[in-house]
């Protein structure tokens, strides 16, 4: 049995004579999402929020389906932590890492858990615009904050780095520095983050769908996306129309499919379970 583990924690968690991997694998809190083989809660400790991600190993079915369709399957905490590592290298806000651990040899049963400081209070873009079609931003905000997520996704990208959940709800400001009108984002859920050898511009194009597609129902202008592309566009990033079309046509095709209602049946089920 190989076991990987680094742990930060307060001294209260930290108990002698206990196996902390088992003791953080078995732990429960305030549920966020439970997929079965993944599973998010919020626990506190000395008074103090931390979020814990728990990795049950995810089969072989899993992992033949995502070759199948030439993905990488995700087999544990692990991808998550160098994408907080990376990230943090490169100046963009996230979740603070706590600890990790990783236990098992067989890809498909490895189990493994990260440990992310609680952000506080923060709020996420697709909350925070939810009502800017009725109740829109000044001009000089909205361009700020257009020109910060632009900066994000262009540093991501030029470093070949892909978060592959790239929506406005895995953005995040802090609420505190915003009552003092100052824009912190920070990116969070990086559990899909791919950090590439070399760039992969259809990736970088399946970010920016995902970006796009998320905020199609906030009230953005054609100046709004134009001014998005001048801070994204780089030489090295894009070339051509070629990309914006293929960025198009994908973000609404993706508007489709989160609209249908076989995809909003399955939406809600989900929530009544971690209900």
């Amino acid at each position: 049995m190989w076991i990987k583990q680094y742990l930060s924690l307060p001294a209260t968690m930290q108990k002698n004579g206990v196996d902390m991997f088992t003791h953080i694998m078995q732990m429960h809190g305030k549920a966020y999402r439970d997929v079965g083989i993944r599973k998010t809660i919020q626990v506190a400790i000395d008074g103090k929020s931390y979020f814990i991600k728990q990795h049950f190993g995810v089969g072989w079915r899993e992992i033949l389906k995502n070759l199948l369709s030439l993905k990488l399957p995700i087999l544990s905490a692990v991808t998550e932590v160098r994408a907080i590592q990376k990230l943090v290298e490169l100046g963009i806000a996230t979740t603070p890492l706590i600890g990790y651990g990783v236990k098992g040899f067989n890809p498909a049963s490895l189990q493994s858990f990260i440990i992310t400081e609680d952000l506080g209070n923060i709020v996420s873009l697709e909350d925070f615009c939810a009502d800017w079609k009725i109740n829109p931003p000044s001009e000089k905000f909205k361009r700020r904050l257009i020109v910060e997520v632009a900066k994000i996704a262009r540093i991501l990208h030029e470093n070949s780095i892909n978060h592959r959940d790239f929506y406005i709800c895995h953005l995040c400001l802090d609420a505190d520095l915003l009552a003092q009108d100052k824009i912190k984002l920070y990116l969070i859920d990086l559990h899909r983050v791919l950090l590439h050898q070399k760039m992969s511009v259809n990736d970088n194009m399946k970010d920016i769908a995902a970006l796009y597609f998320s905020s199609m129902d906030i009230g953005l202008s054609a100046r709004d996306l134009l001014r998005f592309k001048k801070h994204y566009t780089s030489k090295s990033l894009v070339k051509g129309n070629d990309f914006w079309r293929q960025v198009e046509n994908r973000a609404n095709k993706l508007y489709a499919k989160f609209n249908s209602d076989k995809f909003q049946q399955r939406l809600a089920a989900e929530k009544s379970a971690i209900r």
